[in-house]
């Protein structure tokens, strides 16, 4: 079936909302509606939305003028067998000791590894993705190193990839937390694909302030793998949730940002443990100073 895609882009986030709200009432109805702010580092937000049948130019333009975006592009596309797709385009990913997979690979798990079943969805953390496959190796090059950690959160964990990769390797009830609904869904339904039910715990939470994430604290290592601005926004409480000499894993970082980031951190008491780059991507390793 053929399908038509609507894109925009504005600088802000509340707008961008507002605008994607708006969409849900055009005629014909989207059948699908998403605002994320893109990772690139130029601050805007793209607006999307999908079509069964062509939309109306005259009633997007109205919409991108009303909210102050700029025009719709508009793009027709062609019918796709978007599960075969998928599975062309989604081929394992080994990153250090774990082996990331999808369940049309499952025959494909050679010996000696950690396996883990992530299939494609809503939520952001296939392993494909430079900072995710970056955050996984960081959790390999510390497991390598003899650190056992046993309290664990994963801030903004997408599928729970990464959360589910310490629960494979080490001790303990893991925490996974996004902001996001589905994603909490999601990770719920991979936590029990892998087994990991009891092992990992996920929870629906902005930031850190939550009642299971303070009562999990103080944490032996965080994940934080997603965007500059909420990286720097949260480094005190980050930093405050981690036990001296304790490690953060902070990644969704472009190259370029990387320094004000560890800047950041380094002025509440962390030091930079490795730098790690996939393509356009870093992924920074953070121990807490132990005397603070």
């Amino acid at each position: 079936m053929t399908t038509w895609t609507a894109l925009t882009t504005l600088e802000d986030g509340d707008r961008a909302a507002a605008l994607a709200a708006a969409l849900e009432e055009m005629e014909p109805a989207p059948s699908g509606i998403g605002s994320f702010e893109m990772e690139d580092g130029s601050g805007l937000w793209e607006i999307g939305a999908y079509f069964e049948a062509a939309p109306d130019p005259v009633a997007l333009d109205l919409l991108a003028a009303e909210h102050g975006a700029r025009p719709f592009t508009v793009s027709e596309l062609p019918e796709t067998d978007w599960v075969a797709k998928v599975r062309r385009d989604l081929s394992p990913v080994v990153a250090g000791r774990f082996f990331v997979h999808g369940s049309h690979d499952a025959h494909r798990v050679p010996e000696g590894v950690e396996p883990l079943l992530i299939e494609a969805s809503m939520a952001f953390g296939t392993g494909h993705h430079g900072t995710t496959k970056g955050c996984l190796q960081a959790l390999d090059r510390l497991a390598g190193e003899g650190v056992v950690a046993r309290a664990v959160l994963d801030l903004g964990c997408g599928t729970a990839v990464l959360a589910m990769a310490a629960a494979r390797i080490w001790p303990g009830v893991m925490l996974a937390s996004d902001i996001d609904a589905v994603a909490v869904e999601v990770a719920q339904a991979n936590v029990a694909a892998n087994g990991l039910e009891g092992r990992v715990r996920c929870v629906e939470a902005a930031g850190l302030d939550h009642p299971e994430l303070r009562a999990g604290a103080p944490y032996d290592l965080i994940f934080a793998n997603i965007l500059k601005g909420p990286l720097v926004a949260l480094a005190p409480a980050i930093t405050g949730s981690l036990l001296p000499g304790g490690r953060v894993i902070l990644s969704g970082l472009l190259n370029e940002q990387a320094e004000e980031v560890i800047g950041v951190y380094s002025s509440l008491g962390n030091s930079l443990a490795h730098h790690a780059k996939i393509g356009d991507w870093s992924t920074l390793t953070m121990t807490r100073d132990p005397c603070k």
